[in-house]
């Protein structure tokens, strides 16, 4: 059943999909060439951390994964592989990739939210499996690296997923349109993500 959103469609822009599918796919390439990996296991790091938190989504939502449905998918998660082992390490040195990987987790969040709404699931749940598209795929990167995931750490990450999918699924249910919505909502995810990274933007500690 789909939700009776005007300004949304179950058809959502598969560029930006893919474009977020190929940036977490390069981080989790990264970690695995970091870790002296096969090639065969950097594309496995490429490929779970790409399309692990759409194909939780999906799974929850009840539909068929959607990297099974697009060959364009495995093309870009080996390009990417590819892309990392055969290029020197230094040249992914330094904070780009992270304002890459900022942009797709902003990205993200906000197509999974917005998938989550045209298929009938409610504003707020949406939001959440907006943060589950844009988190999940890190955290599995992280747990098979051995290194402490991004959710045990204080820097604003998933806080940054939230606000963008809180905001998309504010926004589609006052009726602004997509156009107007989604990049609205992304912006202000990446915003806060980048805030954070540039001024050391910390969630609290608890201390009692």
């Amino acid at each position: 059943m789909i939700a009776n959103y005007p300004s949304l469609s179950p058809s959502l822009p598969p560029l930006l999909d893919i474009i977020g599918i190929g940036v977490f796919a390069v981080t989790g390439a990264l970690a695995a060439v970091r870790l002296k990996q096969t090639f065969v296991t950097t594309c496995f790091f490429a490929l779970v951390t790409g399309v692990g938190g759409g194909s939780v989504r999906d799974a929850l939502i009840g539909l068929r994964a959607f990297w099974l449905e697009d060959q364009w998918v495995a093309v870009v998660v080996l390009g990417a592989a590819m892309l990392v082992w055969l290029t020197p390490r230094r040249w992914w040195e330094g904070r780009l990739l992270e304002w890459a990987d900022a942009a797709g987790l902003a990205t993200y969040a906000v197509i999974g939210t917005a998938k989550a709404l045209a298929f009938g699931v409610a504003p707020l749940p949406a939001a959440i499996l907006g943060v589950v598209t844009g988190c999940v795929g890190g955290i599995i990167r992280d747990v098979l690296a051995g290194v402490p995931s991004i959710i045990m750490r204080p820097e604003l990450y998933v806080t940054a997923a939230a606000l963008g999918a809180g905001l998309c699924a504010l926004l589609t249910v006052l009726n602004v349109p997509a156009i107007i919505a989604w990049p609205l909502a992304g912006l202000a995810g990446f915003a806060l993500r980048g805030a954070a990274m540039i001024w050391r933007i910390e969630l609290p500690h608890y201390s009692r």
